[in-house]
């Protein structure tokens, strides 16, 4: 089952970032990214925090708040607390990005798992499990 979870995980992100990319000008991290900090208390995270829920590495990261920052989407701010941490702040254009990108988002995942799931049993069947348990769409 493992494998066939790993191969629609793979068909899945494909089709995202392709859409994303056509669509919006979002690469899937960026739109994760996006989407983590619209979802966050006062739209803001640590950049370690960001990187553990994007699922990249600080290097990584720190690249990715970049592309962010220079496209107007975020901007970077000082912990109050603790001026070694820094935040990542979404801005209003990034918020505005986000939301015209949710959509289509949505629609690529549900029509990605549907196309799985109609052309492979072995798909369908892991489809069903994660939509069962409340993971897919």
């Amino acid at each position: 089952m493992w494998q066939h979870v790993t191969a629609l995980h793979a068909r899945v992100e494909q089709r995202l970032a392709v859409a994303l990319q056509r669509r919006h000008g979002l690469g899937l991290s960026e739109y994760r990214a996006l989407a983590l900090l619209a979802a966050a208390p006062r739209n803001e995270l640590r950049m370690q925090e960001l990187a553990d829920r994007v699922g990249l590495n600080q290097s990584s990261v720190t690249r990715l708040v970049s592309r962010l920052n220079t496209a107007g989407f975020t901007v970077r701010d000082l912990c109050a607390d603790d001026k070694r941490g820094i935040y990542t702040v979404l801005t209003d254009e990034g918020r505005e990005r986000h939301a015209e990108a949710l959509a289509t988002y949505e629609q690529t995942l549900t029509g990605a798992l549907d196309e799985a799931a109609r052309e492979s049993p072995r798909l369908g069947a892991a489809v069903a499990a994660l939509r069962g348990a409340g993971i897919a769409d």
